[in-house]
């Protein structure tokens, strides 16, 4: 079985959650911390590819959530400098599995890979608040 790097925010509740039902599918996890890595454009693109600029961003990260960022009008070249500067920015987690990589808990080409189909009713990007009513994320079964 291949490891999974999964690129995390240490304290992330919705980080735990996602970790939890990769490790209920069989999965091992190398975590790693996404604030303290040394990332470069070079390494962070890869797991960026395929989506649109408004989708690299953490949309609960306070400078987008208050409307310090308009991460609808960059392009790729300012968006990419932002994310590097500040990687609290980076949507998360940031997920490795082979030669796959994604940002984001949602379709793409790990989950893909490691065939996760979440469920559609409840989901599991957002940073949900740490109480005893915070959403659960879901795979289907």
């Amino acid at each position: 079985m291949t490891d999974i790097i999964f690129y995390e925010k240490p304290g992330c509740l919705g980080n735990r959650q996602q970790q939890a039902m990769l490790r209920r599918h069989g999965h091992r996890l190398v975590i790693r911390d996404l604030l303290s890595e040394p990332w470069t454009a070079d390494r962070l693109l890869p797991f960026l590819a395929g989506r649109v600029v408004p989708d690299w961003f953490n949309t609960s990260a306070p400078k987008v959530r208050d409307g310090e960022i308009d991460i609808h009008e960059l392009d790729g070249d300012a968006a990419l400098g932002l994310l590097l500067e500040e990687p609290l920015l980076i949507r998360r987690p940031l997920l490795q599995y082979g030669e796959a990589r994604q940002s984001g808990f949602s379709p793409g080409p790990v989950l893909d890979a490691l065939n996760m189909v979440l469920d559609s009713e409840n989901d599991c990007q957002p940073c949900p608040v740490e109480t005893e009513n915070a959403s659960v994320c879901r795979e289907t079964t």
